[in-house]
C-alpha cells in the first residue's frame, strides 16, 4: 500500500507521497511513487502512483518510451488540455491490466494501479486529477480541492479541516506533510522516504522538490509541534459537568 495526495490552491499545487513498497510484513523495500516531467515554458506534469507496483512502473516506462519515439501519435506532450493527458495515462493503466489480469488472477494478486496527475499546460490553470484503475478520471474542485489515493483515511481529517482554495502553498505543503504523518503514525504500510513538490502557478517549470526522512529536522520539527499541539487542544477541550474544574490543566 502507499499514500499519495495533491492540494490544488490559488496560488498553485502541492503534491506529496510516501515510498513504501512491500510484499508482506517481512520485505518491506522503497520506491519512489513521485514522476516529474517538465518542458519548460511549455507543460509541467507530475504523477504520483499507487496499487501495484509492477503495473504502475509498466505505465510509467511506457509513457517514457512514448516521449523517446518522435512517431508516437499519444505521449505527454501532444495532449492539449491536461484532461486529454490524464485520459491517456488512464488507457495505459487499462491495458497493462488486461495484458496480466489471467496471470494475477491465477496468483490471488491484483493488477489494478490509482495514479494522480497535476501539472499546468501554458496558457491554462494548474489542474489535478485522479485516475482510476479502470481508466476514468475526475478533477478536484473548490470544494474539495486535493486528491488522495492509496491509504487515504488516516490523512484526509486535516486536509478536510484546513485546506480551501485560498489556502497558501505554504501552508498547503505543511498539511500535506501532516497528512502524511498522520498515516505513517497509524499504518505500517505507508513510510519514509516522503517526497513533497511544491509547483507555483504560472511558472511553467520544475517545482520545488524535497525528500524527507524521519529523521531529517524539518520532519522531525513538524513533528514534534504538531503531536505536541494535539495535546495542548486535548487538554482544553470542554469537561463534563461532574469533573473537578480545579483539575484543569
Amino acid at each position: 500500500m502507499t499514500y499519495c495526495l495533491a492540494i490544488s490552491v490559488n496560488k498553485g499545487l502541492v503534491f506529496a507521497s510516501d515510498s513504501r513498497t512491500n510484499a508482506g510484513v517481512d520485505y518491506v523495500t522503497t520506491y519512489s511513487k513521485m514522476q516529474s516531467f517538465v518542458w519548460p515554458g511549455e507543460r509541467i506534469c507530475v504523477l504520483l502512483t499507487s496499487g501495484n507496483l509492477a503495473t504502475s512502473q509498466a505505465v510509467i516506462n511506457i509513457i517514457k518510451s512514448d516521449l523517446e519515439a518522435s512517431k508516437t501519435s499519444r505521449n505527454l506532450r501532444k495532449g492539449k488540455h491536461l484532461y486529454e493527458v490524464a485520459h491517456y495515462v488512464g488507457q495505459l493503466s487499462q491495458t497493462e491490466q488486461r495484458q496480466h489480469a489471467d496471470a494475477f488472477k491465477s496468483s490471488g494478486n491484483g493488477a489494478e494501479a490509482s495514479f494522480i496527475l497535476g501539472g499546468q499546460i501554458a496558457g491554462q490553470a494548474p489542474e489535478i486529477f485522479l485516475i482510476y484503475p479502470q481508466g476514468n478520471y475526475i478533477s478536484a474542485s473548490p470544494e474539495t480541492p486535493f486528491l488522495q489515493i492509496g491509504e487515504n483515511k488516516y490523512g484526509k481529517p486535516i486536509l478536510d479541516r484546513i485546506i480551501t482554495p485560498s489556502t497558501s502553498l505554504e501552508d498547503a505543503a505543511r498539511c500535506a506533510l501532516v497528512s502524511l504523518e498522520s498515516t505513517i503514525r497509524s499504518n505500517i504500510s505507508v513510510g519514509p522516504p516522503v517526497e513533497l513538490a511544491i509547483y507555483t502557478g504560472d511558472t511553467i517549470g520544475a517545482p520545488y522538490h524535497q525528500k524527507l526522512m524521519l529523521n531529517s529536522p524539518m520532519y522531525k520539527s513538524m513533528q514534534k509541534q504538531w503531536n505536541e499541539g494535539l495535546r495542548r487542544a486535548f487538554n482544553r477541550l470542554p469537561r463534563f459537568e461532574w469533573e473537578d474544574k480545579v483539575d484543569r490543566r
